[in-house]
């Protein structure tokens, strides 16, 4: 019976995730999208719109380096939302590591698992603090 139930269980979810797919399914766009549009400043100057503004292939700058500006664009916004998100869970986790270390009462045990915490959150920040750093290093690698 448990058998039964759990491939009822596999095939009902994988019905409800492909269904809308096969449902939706649209013809695919006869080219390539030749805009993007701009949510962070990436800093190249002129030859990127401001943020906020749309950047339509061959208008960017004098060599049209649109390419290179929604590219710049996508990787700072894709990093900031992993530092936003990364530092959350860091500072949570620097509050439950102190919780529990508090909370030891003499446990040797428990202080253990409350210092590996606080240390393990901290290189999580860390982590994160180099996620921010990338954008920058993608610029200099490019030439940007």
């Amino acid at each position: 019976m448990k058998k039964l139930l759990s491939i009822f269980a596999v095939v009902s979810l994988l019905t409800v995730l492909i269904l809308p797919a096969v449902s939706l399914a649209q013809q695919p766009p006869d080219s390539l999208p030749n805009k993007c549009t701009m949510s962070a400043d990436v800093g190249m100057g002129k030859a990127c719109p401001a943020s906020g503004s749309d950047c339509i292939e061959g208008s960017c700058g004098p060599n049209g380096k649109w390419g290179i500006c929604c590219m710049l664009n996508t990787i700072y916004v894709v990093t900031n939302w992993v530092f936003y998100i990364m530092t959350l869970v860091a500072v949570l986790m620097i509050v439950y590591g102190g919780f529990v270390y508090v909370t030891a009462a003499g446990d040797p045990a428990k202080a253990g698992s409350g210092k590996s915490i606080l240390t393990f959150a901290i290189i999580g920040l860390a982590i994160a603090l180099i996620a921010k750093l990338i954008p920058s290093l993608v610029k200099f690698i490019i030439g940007v």
